[in-house]
């Protein structure tokens, strides 16, 4: 293992993805009822977990339908492919860690020609009668919250990388960058966890962390 090996772990709904395609398909394919089981996930009175067993029932559309809604309305950050890239040609190794959903995160990257990048997520299971199920093959029992542990996957990572970057917006966040050795950040985990004392890096666009790696010698 080179002794500078880096690894970048990244969120991806509202960050890889400027679009929250989670709540965009929840706002299109989902009855009443969802937007106050994300408030209790919001105020932390329940986890991931927990919100998409409670949304299933309420959750309706076949892949097809809700892939074409997908790729009309979202993609990746403009400079994200240019990031990865860069990546590449540094030995910088990049997953996705996302609390999303399979299908969707798939279906981006291919549209971007970026299929080879790994990530871990949760699994939609498109079912009869265009039900929705899910499964949470990242999921810890440690704490029991997150469909997709983040934390976990960084932990597994630890002993293979000098340093480990975290990039996010989200709740999902919080967490997993914790235990990082620098963090980009905006949205919710730049409040969350800014405010609790931590240091953390503010971006809007990967075209921002792109310098901002430049500038620490990070990235060439």
């Amino acid at each position: 293992m080179p002794a500078e090996k880096t690894l970048i772990l990244c969120d991806f709904d509202g960050t890889a993805s400027p679009v929250d395609v989670g709540k965009r398909l929840l706002d299109r394919f989902t009855g009443d009822g969802w937007e106050e089981i994300d408030r209790d996930y919001c105020a932390g009175r329940i986890g991931s977990r927990a919100a998409y067993t409670q949304i299933a029932p309420l959750f309706r559309g076949t892949r097809a339908v809700m892939l074409e809604y997908v790729l009309t309305v979202a993609g990746l950050d403009r400079n994200f492919a240019d990031f990865y890239r860069l990546c590449r040609q540094d030995g910088i190794d990049v997953k996705i860690v996302s609390d999303g959903l399979d299908f969707y995160i798939e279906a981006l990257l291919e549209k971007d020609h970026l299929a080879q990048v790994e990530y871990h997520a949760n699994c939609a299971v498109f079912e009869a009668d265009a039900r929705v199920s899910f499964e949470f093959p990242g999921a810890s029992e440690d704490c029991g919250r997150c469909g997709n542990c983040k934390r976990s996957i960084l932990e597994r990572c630890r002993p293979s990388y000098r340093r480990i970057i975290y990039i996010g917006d989200g709740y999902s966040d919080v967490c997993p960058a914790k235990d990082a050795d620098l963090v980009f950040a905006k949205g919710a985990l730049y409040r969350q966890y800014s405010n609790n004392g931590n240091r953390c890096i503010y971006f809007e666009t990967f075209a921002d962390i792109i310098r901002s790696l430049r500038g620490r010698g990070i990235m060439t």
